[in-house]
Order: structure tokens, then C-alpha cells, then sequence
């Protein structure tokens, strides 16, 4: 089974840097696109950043110049590094890949999410 597991979260203060890490790990042929996603409380989830194998990133408006989305081909795992936060980035982020296991089977894996939460 594939398992995506998120690590990073915390409390920092507005203006402070956070990097969130996830790593991929289980029968996995190969990863396509890998994406980090968040959720506040009362909002629909949102697309924070994407990058492809190839290394082609996109990012929501909110968070461009701000945050940098960076991935480990071999080690199947992407980083997002967060500077200058603002408490509008408080929520819960989510890990997503878009993958096929190692029976060839596409898949798309969600992690469990790590809480970020920026005080003003």
C-alpha cells in the first residue's frame, strides 16, 4: 500500500519560514505530479503548489515569491519551503501524488495532512 506521510508543521510567527516535507513510501513504480494542497477551517481546499517530474511548477497566487516547491525524484519526496508567512496560511496542508504502483495501476495517494498555523 502507498503510504504519503507529511512532516513539518508547527506555529510560527508572521513573517517567520516553515519548510513541510513528504515522502512518498510503499510498492511505487513512478510519481508524476506531486502537489501540496491546504484547507482552513469554513474554506474549500485549494492547490498551494505542483511540480512534475520533469521539474515544471506552478503555484496559487497567494503563494508566489513566497513559497518554493522542490522534489527528490530517487527518493520519491517533495519539500515545500514557506517564507514570509502570513496568517492567511493557516490551515491544514495536505501531500497529494499522482502515481503509478508498482503493478502499473495509477493511484492518486493523499497524506494525512500537517497543521501550519502563523500568528500575527
Amino acid at each position: 500500500q502507498v503510504q504519503l506521510v507529511e512532516s513539518g508543521g508547527g506555529l510560527v510567527q508572521a513573517g517567520g519560514s516553515l519548510r513541510l516535507s513528504c515522502a512518498a513510501s510503499g510498492r511505487i513504480f513512478c510519481i508524476s505530479t506531486m502537489c501540496w494542497y491546504r484547507q482552513a477551517p469554513g474554506k474549500q481546499r485549494e492547490l498551494v503548489a505542483g511540480i512534475t517530474r520533469g521539474g515544471s511548477t506552478n503555484y496559487a497566487d497567494s503563494v508566489k515569491g513566497r513559497f518554493t516547491i522542490a522534489r527528490d525524484n530517487a527518493k520519491n519526496t517533495i519539500d515545500l519551503h514557506m517564507n514570509n508567512l502570513k496568517p492567511e496560511d493557516t490551515a491544514v496542508y495536505y501531500c497529494n501524488a499522482d502515481l503509478l504502483t508498482g503493478s502499473k495501476k495509477y493511484l492518486s495517494s493523499w497524506g494525512q495532512g500537517t497543521q501550519v498555523t502563523v500568528s500575527s
